[in-house]
């Protein structure tokens, strides 16, 4: 049974009663909840089989309510909203004593941002209350960037989907983090470092933790197809390698015309990378309903978006 539903006022009755809606943004759907809600929060965890040393992303419509969240904004930090919100980019700050640790996973720090999405924007500013809304995904498959992704996912579990179409920007957020007043790039996403640096100067990353991750989206395993997948700097050299399998290949710009392909998805013939990362998510979920033995990634050029495509590849695959 479909639970996709374009109505914002259904979204508003259940996430007022303490029940989760899975909601559009421009990065991929989220499965949100009042953060409020000892209820609403632990059954996002419990639903997603998230651990709960993982912390989760605050939304909220307007800047204004930021000093509602957070208890100090760096001035690095202001530059980067005034920049970036509504938008791709999430801030990690020091929080309010009102926000619960079980957002933040006992940390003292909240991550938020403005999601740069119409749907959800309206439904924000309907409610009164800011909302919780990792990707609506069991823990470690892949995001969803399509409301039917969604539904695969969670029918049985979930009561709506709040449709909001295809997801334009297709990776998650940016996370930047702050050591002292200097910014650190928690994650890489949507939005580039090259954009990035262009407000706050050279930045540091530091995106991977096992433990106690600072962010979201920091752990090795992540965005996984079921299918064994695999991360190649060649794709012929790696299509050889396993001819004797049924194999899917997700290119970036080229076709193979090896015959051992059985299915291949090419996310951008004119090379443009921002459409590459707006389909990739899409992409993955097609290729892991091929019953193929193997779907092998090409590797991207690492620059702009291409190291936010990385950064997902690495996380889903093993090296070739």
């Amino acid at each position: 049974m479909s639970i996709i539903s374009s109505d914002i006022s259904k979204a508003i009755a259940l996430l007022s009663t303490e029940e989760l809606v899975a909601i559009p943004t421009e990065t991929v759907y989220g499965l949100a909840g009042n953060i409020f809600s000892e209820k609403a929060i632990k059954s996002i965890f419990q639903t997603k089989k998230r651990p709960f040393f993982n912390p989760l992303i605050v939304h909220i419509p307007s800047v204004d309510l930021l000093p509602t969240i957070v208890s100090y904004i760096p001035e690095k930090a202001e530059r980067l909203a005034d920049a970036f919100w509504p938008g791709p980019l999430t801030l990690v700050l020091p929080k309010q004593s009102t926000i619960p640790d079980i957002i933040t996973a006992g940390k003292d720090t909240v991550a938020v941002r403005i999601p740069n999405h119409p749907t959800t924007l309206e439904l924000l500013n309907q409610l009164d209350f800011p909302l919780a809304a990792p990707s609506a995904n069991p823990f470690g498959s892949i995001s969803p960037t399509t409301a039917e992704h969604v539904n695969d996912y969670f029918k049985d579990d979930i009561k709506m989907v709040l449709d909001g179409g295809p997801c334009q920007r297709g990776i998650e957020s940016t996370i930047i983090g702050f050591e002292g007043d200097k910014p650190i790039i928690y994650r890489l996403g949507s939005t580039s470092i090259e954009a990035i640096e262009t407000i706050v100067g050279p930045i540091n990353i530091k995106n991977k933790t096992e433990i106690a991750p600072d962010a979201p989206g920091m752990l090795d395993r992540h965005y996984a197809p079921s299918t064994l997948t695999v991360l190649a700097d060649d794709i012929s050299e790696a299509i050889q390698k396993y001819s004797d399998k049924r194999i899917g290949v997700l290119a970036f710009s080229k076709p193979s015309d090896h015959d051992a392909v059985a299915f291949q998805i090419v996310l951008s013939e004119s090379t443009d990378l921002q459409e590459a990362a707006s389909k990739l998510y899409d992409a993955l979920h097609q290729l892991d309903k091929q019953d193929l033995d193997i779907i092998i990634a090409e590797r991207f050029p690492d620059i702009e978006l291409g190291k936010s495509i990385n950064d997902r590849l690495q996380r889903a695959t093993v090296r070739a």
